[in-house]
């Protein structure tokens, strides 16, 4: 059984895809970070950063005690490894895979998740910042774009943990003023993620637990206006 610490945002997504893909046991704890729950000494415990997702996972393969582990890409690689599927065993497929893990965790999830903030939740639009953020996504999607034209199906071969990190990412593209028909092979490739029926699982998992998302002035606070005092 794993204990998923759990919120309806795109590194949430990733985990529940994952464990949907993967037909392993799992149960939902409930992070809502929008009221603040991430703070839970609890729950700090179990991710210092105080950010969603994190695991634990209480049958590890070394047959020790319940392990935790805390942020998205460590836990699909974790994932993963437990179970051989979703990252090829060759040397040449999972370094193609684990290339594109990172370079969703270093660049396509902190300048989407910018875009995110200045062009809807900012308390004032600042175009310097709406420009850069939306123009890095646009750059961002058209290099995974190029790097699917040659036909491949998925990221790295066979579906794996990099399609499963890139998705989520890009289901808001809307919000992150793109538009997928710009991205041909994107789209395609978009399509294809979103059509298996792990992918809609996670997703009707989402909608039954975050019933009525908000983002008011108390939860933007609580999300934005973080420093180093609030680490403790």
């Amino acid at each position: 059984m794993i204990d998923l610490y759990y919120w309806t945002t795109p590194n949430g997504h990733k985990i529940t895809m994952f464990l949907e893909e993967a037909e392993l046991p799992y149960r939902i704890v409930p992070i809502n970070i929008g009221r603040g729950e991430q703070f839970a000494p609890d729950f700090l415990r179990l991710s210092p950063n105080n950010r969603i997702p994190a695991i634990v996972d209480h049958t590890p393969a070394d047959g020790g005690t319940a392990l935790p582990v805390f942020e998205s890409g460590a836990i699909l690689l974790y994932l993963a490894d437990k179970i051989g599927r979703f990252i090829p065993s060759d040397l040449r497929g999972r370094n193609l895979t684990l290339q594109w893990l990172f370079w969703q965790m270093a660049g396509l999830g902190p300048m989407a998740g910018q875009n995110h903030h200045f062009t809807q939740y900012a308390p004032e639009k600042i175009p310097y910042a709406i420009e850069r953020y939306v123009k890095e996504t646009a750059r961002l999607y058209a290099v995974l774009n190029k790097h699917l034209a040659d036909g491949r199906e998925f990221i790295a071969g066979p579906y794996s943990i990099a399609d499963i990190a890139c998705y989520p990412w890009i289901v808001p593209h809307q919000r992150q003023m793109q538009k997928l028909e710009d991205f041909p092979h994107l789209a395609g490739w978009f399509a294809r993620v979103e059509a298996r029926p792990a992918t809609e699982r996670a997703y009707r998992r989402a909608a039954e637990i975050n019933t009525a998302p908000v983002v008011d002035e108390a939860s933007k606070r609580l999300l934005f206006g973080q420093d180093a005092s609030t680490v403790g």
